[in-house]
């Protein structure tokens, strides 16, 4: 059901008869409207069949209103001034959702990654406020779902259900132990087989970390029962140099560690612990504004001193 009469004229037609009363010509209202004089002079006929009644006068000094013409004149310049309220608020209301990004991240992309790329973000955009929350690949996912982020970063071999997504970086799971442990002086690769039976300091299930561990390691019977399961990369780095048992995690957040021999890296055999990092969305959805800048953001290579 439509609220307007069909006498009611649409309001393009409208800015074109307010345009013929202040300038007092249809060929000067059509000229400053960017149309012909015969498209303008079509248009006001139809607006008066529409109507039903004359709106205009035309003599060879001009076209000017007549009786009810000045009052559809004055009706019209309320509608054309709403409009432009209406258009003003719309405006405001696009430029105050684009002036604010809700980021939701797994740890090792918050942690390792975002920071470079909100930089980026506030060098080409400073006035975008953005809010970055941190959360395990699963509770990213849900976030996003909810409509409680507009753009999310997850690890893991697939994109969550529900939601599209866009390969980011590539990232690889290492696994670490503290100089004085066994493995870190054994010559040989450690097997996939004796990785699942040992005893791991892990991260907590839901995070893509874990979730490429067990991925990895099902063809050998899964991953033994945890030592102890953290819910961060710091944490978990902390029981690795404390001699808590070897640690799987990403390699971005032990690159300064294995550089000082804090930590050392384990060799592997037979385990794939490659995984992708995606930017997520809803599915059926675009990144639009300061998401669609921020996605486009991590695409690019980044700029090393």
């Amino acid at each position: 059901m439509t609220l307007l009469s069909p006498h009611v004229p649409e309001l393009g037609a409208l800015e074109l008869l307010l345009a013929v009363a202040r300038l007092g010509s249809v060929g000067r209202a059509a000229a400053e409207l960017g149309v012909s004089q015969p498209a303008a002079s079509a248009r006001i006929k139809g607006m008066e069949r529409q109507v039903g009644v004359a709106l205009l006068e035309r003599s060879p000094r001009g076209s000017r209103p007549t009786e009810a013409g000045r009052l559809v004149i004055e009706w019209a310049r309320q509608v054309v001034e709403a409009a432009q309220a209406l258009d003003a608020g719309i405006d405001a209301l696009r430029e105050r959702r684009d002036a604010r990004l809700r980021v939701v991240a797994s740890l090792t992309v918050a942690e390792y990654l975002m920071p470079g790329w909100l930089l980026a973000l506030h060098e080409a955009n400073p006035g975008t406020a953005v809010t970055l929350r941190t959360a395990n690949s699963a509770d990213v996912a849900a976030h996003v779902l909810a409509g409680d982020a507009d753009l999310g970063f997850v690890e893991g071999p697939t994109t969550p259900p529900g939601l599209s997504g866009a390969v980011v970086a590539a990232d690889r799971l290492v696994v670490v132990v503290a100089p004085g442990h066994p493995w870190a002086r054994r010559r040989a690769p450690v097997t996939g087989s004796e990785l699942a039976m040992t005893p791991l300091v892990l991260r907590e299930p839901g995070s893509g970390t874990r979730e490429v561990l067990d991925r990895a390691l099902a063809r050998y019977g899964g991953a033994a029962t945890p030592r102890l399961e953290l819910a961060s990369s710091t944490a978990l780095k902390a029981a690795a140099m404390t001699g808590a048992g070897p640690v799987c995690l990403s390699e971005l957040a032990v690159v300064e560690e294995l550089a000082t021999r804090r930590l050392v890296s384990v060799p592997l055999e037979g385990v794939d612990l490659h995984r992708p990092l995606r930017a997520v969305w809803p599915s059926g959805q675009r990144p639009a504004g300061p998401a669609r800048d921020l996605l486009g953001l991590t695409r690019r290579p980044s700029r090393r001193g």
